[in-house]
């Protein structure tokens, strides 16, 4: 996701724009020229560009669009997406642009009501999804009793892993036909009215399969909408907070979370009126229509993505849809000129490139990049999180609360899965994707190891305290680790030209396992007690360790070319790498020893940028579509 802003900034070397010096580096092994060179010009698309050429550019893209009365703004605009942060020293500028143009920096929160309209809507959007995974937490406790299957596991699990399993087999796979056919806010639309639908079907449920049909259905909603709704917020949000709106879908997820565990506790004591069985986990799993439902109301209030205008020629309704968004006409005529450069680069990239799914595993690069995304995607749920978050309820019960003490502990988990979700906007590029990983992982598994221990304990009040115990510490160094990492990283290792399909891919692995995770999760228990059950999650992490230390590596603050030289280092590089840390780590925190750090000798010329992922995740929504 690391896409730095044009810059013409000259060398101490050479003294070349060094975005050019960049373009002419040359292409990785085994990655053909020409993509190298069009997916390094994506990062800078207009550097080396003359004044008066770019100006003119700028007006000729006004003029064939429909935009005539807007040459003027164009101008401008061209100006400023090749040197956006040149403004000062632009005298076409107004001081009215300029002033604006500082805000940006100075108040970068500062924006028109209609943003921050479209950021409430996102939001809403996410906690959509994280309800619809949730509230079934709570009803297991009464519905798999009154259908029979109370002890049949693997149907209750295939009940309950409904919805991932069609994210995995139908539902991912439709967002791209759904966001090219309908766009951005009417696939936002159609999957939150699906949500509101079948969240209302699950409440009329009578028997297993009938329960299993609308939760299969209720895949449809979540799949599409879980890549839509981030990609929606990147394309219509400013650069200078693009990347922190981006990652609040992880945050506000955890907020839906956390209100499903609120819905099971406040319709538990509903009592059952005649001819109704069940009154209480019915309103639980219904309750979850109502945010869709909001969200339903509020989208078309919301501008529709410029980029899907765009892509539709509809370059005039872009235009209006950016200038509801930012504080000036300017401001909306530089990041759509921009982003029609970008559409441009891509549209020639696409002609050069052969086969995508075979380049992501004949191109070195492209397949580290993919090995690196499946790694933490595949361990988003075999950390055991969503084993957790879809049966605490259960597992606290079978500790040895009470059923309504079981749902208030299971809330007390979403809280603090919420709470600690909000502080990892900033720690991800604080410490870095890897340092987190490394650091959270082993205690991740330390505390599931401690969770299922705890069902040995024979007195009962220390037994649920430490099962409780154990379960919060877990959530708290899960949120700022494999929380908010998976997405992040994926959307950022692809080069440009196959993020599209890498991004499909990373949803897909990470619902497939999903729902495997949530099918196995009562026979596991069944057949190695809640001690065996959680050992396995634990090993798991312990696994994910390893894996991390070894394939994974470290993308924090790297510009894209950089993304290309990393990922261009030799798997066994980055694993004697990994290896060498191990002992610098115990030699250096545990013995105090003054030691060196180990390095990767390929990146040893490569520097920190500390705005890289900021400024870059411009790259995630005008670089990119679902």
């Amino acid at each position: 996701m690391s896409n730095p802003t044009a810059s013409t900034v000259g060398s101490p070397d050479t003294g070349k724009p060094l975005s050019v010096q960049q373009h002419e580096q040359p292409a990785p092994k085994n990655q053909p020229e020409d993509l190298h060179r069009l997916n390094s010009i994506l990062g800078h698309p207009l550097s080396g560009i003359p004044h008066e050429e770019l100006m003119e550019m700028g007006a000729s893209y006004a003029l064939e669009n429909g935009m005539e009365d807007l040459q003027d703004e164009f101008r401008k605009g061209a100006l400023l997406a090749q040197s956006p942060e040149a403004f000062d020293t632009l005298p076409l500028l107004t001081d009215d642009d300029k002033y604006y143009l500082r805000r940006e920096v100075t108040h970068k929160w500062s924006h028109p009501k209609d943003l921050y309209h479209m950021v409430v809507m996102c939001s809403m959007a996410a906690a959509v999804q994280g309800m619809d995974e949730t509230v079934i937490n709570g009803a297991n406790l009464f519905f798999l009793k009154q259908f029979g299957i109370e002890h049949r596991e693997w149907i209750a699990g295939l009940v309950n892993s409904a919805p991932y399993l069609s994210c995995f087999t139908v539902g991912c796979w439709l967002t791209h036909p759904l966001n090219q056919r309908f766009g951005r806010r009417n696939t936002i639309f159609i999957t939150c009215f699906i949500s509101f639908v079948t969240c209302l079907w699950q409440g009329f449920a009578n028997t297993w399969p009938h329960m299993f049909v609308a939760r299969f259905m209720l895949g449809f909603g979540i799949g599409p909408k879980s890549s839509t709704v981030p990609v929606y917020a990147a394309e219509c949000s400013p650069p200078a907070i693009r990347g922190a709106l981006v990652m609040m879908w992880q945050m506000w997820t955890a907020f839906g979370i956390m209100l499903g565990y609120i819905a099971d506790v406040a319709f538990y004591n509903v009592q059952d009126p005649p001819h109704i069985t069940g009154l209480n986990w019915r309103l639980m799993l219904a309750s979850a229509m109502i945010i869709p439902l909001i969200v339903c109301f509020q989208v078309y209030f919301c501008p529709e993505s410029p980029r899907y205008e765009m892509l539709k020629g509809r370059h005039k309704r872009a235009f209006d849809s950016l200038a509801r968004l930012r504080w000036t006409k300017v401001q909306a005529a530089r990041d759509l000129f921009y982003m029609h450069t970008l559409l441009k680069v891509e549209a020639e990239l696409n002609k050069k490139s052969g086969h995508k799914l075979f380049e992501f595993f004949t191109i070195g690069r492209n397949r580290r990049a993919m090995i690196g995304s499946e790694i933490v995607m595949f361990m988003q749920q075999f950390c055991g999180v969503n084993v957790i978050a879809y049966y605490s309820s259960v597992i606290f019960r079978d500790s040895g609360f009470s059923v309504i003490d079981s749902l208030l502990a299971s809330l007390g988990f979403g809280i603090i899965n919420f709470l600690f979700a909000i502080p990892a906007v900033y720690t991800i590029d604080t410490f870095g994707r890897r340092f987190l990983l490394l650091t959270t992982f082993p205690l991740m598994g330390i505390f599931l190891l401690f969770t299922g221990f705890s069902f040995w304990i024979p007195d009962r009040e220390a037994r649920i305290g430490c099962v409780a115990l154990g379960i919060y510490l877990f959530g708290i160094v899960y949120s700022p680790g494999e929380g908010p990492v998976p997405f992040t990283y994926s959307a950022e290792a692809y080069p440009l030209y196959i993020r599209d399909l890498g991004m499909s891919l990373a949803t897909a692995t990470t619902w497939g396992f999903n729902w495997l995770l949530s099918m196995t999760w009562l026979p596991l228990v069944r057949a190695f007690k809640p001690q065996g059950a959680f050992g396995y999650y634990a090993a798991w992490n312990a696994i994910g360790f390893v894996l991390v230390l070894l394939f994974l590596p470290e993308t924090k603050g790297r510009t894209l070319e950089e993304l290309d030289r990393v990922f261009e280092v030799p798997t066994r590089s980055h694993m004697k790498y990994g290896l060498a840390q191990v002992p610098w780590f115990f030699k250096r925190y545990i013995f105090r020893q003054d030691v060196p750090a180990p390095k990767i000798l390929e990146l040893e010329d490569i520097e920190y940028h500390q705005d890289a992922f900021r400024n870059g995740s411009k790259e995630m929504g005008e670089g990119n579509s679902v």
